[in-house]
């Protein structure tokens, strides 16, 4: 049975949970409980904090885990990244007082900055060559500026709201990050033959997400037109209906070309078009 361990609250639980939901396993929300056992696949969920998660992992506490790919970078402990989850994006970014003027990464230098990202930031400067004082807080980063612990601050960023009611203006976008999953690279095979079953049921959820099943009724001598049209995963599922010289046709389309292609297929014939959500997409 494998050991997962997720965020014990926020929206990454939540988002983990529901993923989880989505691959038909149920798993209980921690309520101040440490483990629980989950429904529908041989799983046993740890809740901890997310900046605990990839030691846990590397440790061998958890066999993997669902955390921000900004932790796995900042915490630096030897876990495998298996695949990215498509949730909990955010970035981590350099911000400044919008009083000040900025022409460039070259202002923090001698600068003192905040952070709960230290090890990133600390990267960031040294490929550039910049000598700045990084100064370590567990939390309210963006409040060091008002009350002048720092010049500045690099923290996550998802919509700026915060920044701008701090009176800070984001500058440098360093590290974009979301959800992933992680695992021990030491795991069994036994194990490991339970992550593959896991990442094939996520897989799964994330390759259908942004597509559409789309059935049609189209004549047969437009057929060739319809597949140069919708090429599909293969081609086109194509079967025949009761009416002479008509068939109908199924294929599976990404939502963002959606409406070009049914344009395109109305102008060769098509009718009785049906545009169905696509829960799973197994390949």
């Amino acid at each position: 049975m494998l050991r997962i361990a997720i965020q014990a609250k926020g929206r990454l639980s939540e988002q983990s949970v529901s993923l989880f939901s989505e691959a038909g396993i149920q798993v209980a929300e921690s309520k101040r409980k440490l483990v629980s056992r989950a429904e529908g696949f041989p799983l046993e969920v740890l809740y901890l904090r997310d900046d605990d998660i990839p030691q846990a992992v590397s440790m061998g506490v958890a066999d993997v885990g669902i955390v921000g790919l900004n932790e796995v970078a900042e915490k630096g402990f030897s876990v495998e990244q298996i695949m990215e989850l498509g949730f909990g994006g955010c970035r981590i970014s350099l911000a400044v007082p919008k009083t000040v003027e900025y022409e460039g990464p070259e202002f923090f230098r001698g600068k003192r900055v905040a952070t709960s990202y230290p090890n990133i930031l600390a990267r960031y400067f040294a490929e550039r060559g910049i000598e700045a004082d990084i100064h370590s807080i567990a939390g309210s980063v963006e409040i060091a500026p008002a009350v002048g612990m720092a010049d500045a601050i690099f923290d996550i960023v998802s919509s700026g709201g915060t920044l701008v009611s701090n009176g800070l203006v984001e500058v440098e976008k360093v590290f974009y990050s979301e959800a992933v999953l992680i695992a021990n690279p030491t795991l069994s095979e036994e194990k490991r033959a339970e992550l593959n079953q896991l990442t094939f049921r996520f897989n799964s959820i994330l390759g259908s997400r942004g597509m559409k099943y789309v059935l049609m009724n189209l004549p047969k001598e437009r057929i060739e037109e319809a597949i140069r049209i919708l090429p599909g995963m293969r081609s086109p599922t194509i079967l025949p209906l009761a009416q002479e010289g008509w068939c109908s046709l199924h294929a599976v389309i990404a939502q963002n070309q959606l409406w070009e292609r049914i344009e395109q297929l109305k102008a060769i014939g098509a009718e009785g078009i049906l545009v169905l959500a696509l829960e799973n997409m197994i390949r």
